[in-house]
């Protein structure tokens, strides 16, 4: 009798397809089949000059804070106004307590130096003690018609000169800063523009 041979079933490989450069079935163009090429190809790393990770709650909340660009008179206006609420809601809360509305006058002289325009920087420094003047006003309290309140608020703004002082100092150095940043920027950008002038051209 003939005994029939058996063959062991080999596993049939799978075909491995491929696209080309032309659309067609082939190989990677490195060579290696697609799969082997896809395997083998490196991750990709973090974009140079880029950060990555978390960022600080701070910076996320400085972010998010509004930065507007007012011009001299919209920045007086804005000192001007905010600080009459202020005195008034002092007024209406906590009976005219001056050392509330000299405190307030701070962060209000910081925020009018601040959201101003570099072209208005100067005005900073004069705009807080006029905003701090007419603010007074509902605080001071005078009685006895005009003159009495005339009185009330130079006697107010002389008592609390400190905070008079201190809210212009603050406008004044933050406009500084930035006047100081402003022309580094822009000695920079002249700077580089004077060096791609005299680079020669190919």
């Amino acid at each position: 009798m003939e005994q029939h041979r058996t063959r062991t079933p080999q596993r049939r490989q799978p075909q491995q397809v491929a696209s080309g450069p032309s659309g067609g079935l082939g190989e990677a163009p490195s060579g290696y089949p697609a799969s082997v090429a896809v395997a083998t190809a490196p991750a990709a790393g973090p974009v140079p000059g880029r950060r990555t990770g978390p960022v600080a709650p701070v910076v996320l909340a400085l972010r998010r804070f509004p930065n507007p660009r007012l011009t001299g008179i919209g920045a007086g206006l804005f000192a001007t106004l905010t600080m009459f609420l202020l005195a008034c809601l002092d007024r209406l809360l906590l009976g005219s307590s001056e050392i509330v509305y000299g405190v307030l006058f701070l962060p209000v002289s910081a925020l009018t130096a601040l959201w101003v325009r570099p072209a208005d920087l100067v005005t900073a420094p004069i705009i807080v003690p006029i905003a701090f003047a007419v603010g007074v006003i509902p605080v001071a309290g005078g009685t006895g018609g005009f003159g009495g309140q005339v009185m009330a608020v130079v006697t107010a703004l002389a008592v609390h000169a400190g905070w008079l002082y201190g809210g212009t100092l603050v406008a004044g150095l933050i406009a500084t800063v930035r006047k100081i940043r402003r022309m580094r920027e822009r000695q920079r950008h002249l700077v580089r523009a004077d060096r791609s002038a005299r680079r020669p051209r190919v």
